[in-house]
């Protein structure tokens, strides 16, 4: 029996740990080919190696800077050379808070002790990298008349948060962006969704103190979370959607009320 993702080849960004990887893992099982797209080096180098491990042929490392126009071009022209085609781009690089506070979430600090360095640091990843990662696969998708994008998001009430400049004005941005991208393609047969966890989820994004006292009290959803929409949005159950946010731990009832 053919799996629902056999002959899918899918490029996930930041794909070598936390919702990455999960989503990575979930595309691998339902048969997709998949390159994990990273910054060169031994962390990508081990998250593929271990997915082939557990017997999974079909997945490859694909440096990638989502930063970088010119490291985007060496995907791009890669997935050209190796496959010769693309149908699923999934947009998951992104940095947080951390970077800018890495006590932000026991000590908030106001928009303006961020410095300018950490502002645009953490804007180019979030914002600037699903532009650029993007544009550079979608020409490929517009020519062969067809493909998915789905970018990785968060709940709106981290857009507003207390101290969350500026990772909260990061994901709004790229909610705009890919609802523009969806009206963009439309015309090209190229869909473009939104997919967020639903509540905090454990990543590297949360500090190992905090992340160790919420698992305790069972507040942190795992990464494995995504594994269901990310496959459907992949999938061709999901042909002709378009411009919609769909939130993982909410999925069931979404896909329960779609189907009516």
């Amino acid at each position: 029996m053919a799996k629902v993702l056999s002959g899918v080849h899918a490029v996930v960004t930041g794909g070598s740990s936390g919702l990455g990887y999960a989503m990575v893992e979930a595309l691998l099982v339902e048969g997709a080919t998949v390159a994990v797209a990273s910054r060169p080096g031994a962390k990508m180098t081990e998250a593929v190696k271990k997915l082939q491990e557990k017997g999974y042929s079909n997945v490859f490392e694909l440096p990638l800077d989502v930063r970088s126009e010119e490291s985007v071009q060496d995907a791009v022209n890669w997935v050209k050379a190796e496959w010769g085609k693309i149908d699923v781009l999934v947009n998951n690089a992104g940095i947080g808070m951390r970077t800018v506070n890495p006590k932000f979430l026991t000590e908030p600090q106001p928009f303006y002790r961020v410095t300018p360095e950490g502002f645009r640091n953490l804007i180019d990843t979030n914002v600037t990298g699903y532009f650029l990662t993007s544009r550079g696969f979608a020409p490929l998708m517009v020519e062969q008349g067809r493909g998915k994008i789905i970018n990785i998001s968060m709940n709106y009430e981290t857009m507003k948060r207390k101290g969350f400049v500026p990772y909260g004005p990061s994901r709004a941005a790229t909610e705009s962006l890919s609802l523009i991208m969806a009206e963009d393609l439309r015309e090209f047969g190229v869909t473009v969704n939104m997919l967020l966890p639903g509540g905090a989820t454990v990543t590297g994004m949360i500090p190992e103190e905090v992340k160790r006292e919420l698992e305790g009290n069972s507040q942190l959803l795992k990464p494995e979370i995504m594994a269901k929409p990310i496959v459907y949005l992949a999938s061709e159950q999901s042909e002709g959607l378009t411009g919609e946010r769909l939130v993982a731990t909410e999925f069931d009832s979404w896909l329960k009320n779609r189907n009516k």
